[in-house]
């Protein structure tokens, strides 16, 4: 059995309810976790050690708080207040950690879906997305991550062009790829609403109802956007149902077409405030 996972955010004992609740079995099912695996829960190390206990059944995707965690962690950001990542910071093995961190991937598939942490503009489809998300995956992974980081954070270039090069194409492509819930037609980005679709700006819709966006044939699963909660499509799965705030953590079931919702309700509220991610966004 598989399943796509929402934001975990540290709320560790959620996760081991929800694994009790489908019956998790390492041997028999796998699981895909959708980014936001750290940050504002109470238990950001126990949360990593029991994702990596599960080995090759759980693949994880990095989110921005995820990418965050990387750039405290290299000097490049300072620690936001109400961050909970001192238990990662402090660790014998940190570096272990941060390690693991940075062979996740960005974007990835699985039984036919296409899955990110936060949304995917207009202008891509699902190979474009997996091999931009691959051509950042190895600068993350390259020996000068904390030069990388350094470019990492930014608003502009705020629409995607296939000429953008260097720090600029990276930047757009994890503003897309952890940041994004608006944008307009044109792929224009819009960082300042972090509210439900509802809320669009002016202009501005949700990333995944533009007409016409060259994704729109493939099924897509994604976190990050609380707000939003649950979306349950026929094309669509938006799996961020904020545990971390008090809400639920979500499971999906999607091996042999199936589509079986699993939830528990989340005991841990996170702290005070939303933020501190790439670009200042969160």
């Amino acid at each position: 059995m598989h399943y796509l996972v929402g934001d975990l955010q540290g709320c560790c004992d959620d996760f081991d309810r929800l694994l009790a609740e489908i019956g998790f079995s390492p041997s028999r099912d796998s699981l895909h976790v959708l980014g936001d695996l750290v940050n504002r829960g109470p238990a950001s190390l126990r949360t990593l050690e029991r994702l990596h206990a599960l080995g090759a059944s759980a693949t994880c995707l990095l989110g921005n708080h995820d990418l965050h965690l990387l750039a405290v962690a290299e000097g490049v950001r300072p620690a936001h207040r109400s961050d909970t990542l001192d238990e990662i910071l402090a660790s014998p093995r940190r570096e272990a950690w941060l390690d693991w961190l940075r062979g996740c991937k960005l974007a990835d598939t699985a039984h036919g879906w296409l899955l990110v942490h936060a949304g995917v503009v207009p202008q891509w489809d699902a190979a474009q997305t997996l091999a931009l998300a691959a051509e950042v995956q190895a600068l993350l992974r390259g020996p000068d991550l904390a030069g990388f980081l350094r470019v990492m954070y930014g608003n502009e270039p705020a629409r995607w062009a296939d000429t953008l090069q260097g720090p600029d194409r990276w930047r757009f492509v994890i503003n897309v790829l952890t940041r994004i819930r608006f944008c307009a037609d044109d792929g224009t980005l819009e960082f300042g609403t972090k509210d439900g679709a509802g809320a669009a700006p002016p202009g501005f819709r949700p990333w995944f109802e533009v007409p016409g966006r060259r994704s729109a044939g493939t099924p897509i699963a994604f976190g990050h956007w609380s707000t939003l909660g649950l979306r349950n499509e026929p094309a669509l799965l938006a799996l961020d149902t904020g545990c971390v705030w008090g809400g639920q953590l979500s499971a999906v079931r999607v091996d042999g077409g199936r589509r079986e919702l699993v939830q528990v309700r989340c005991t841990a509220a996170g702290s005070i405030g939303r933020g501190t991610s790439p670009a200042a966004g969160a």
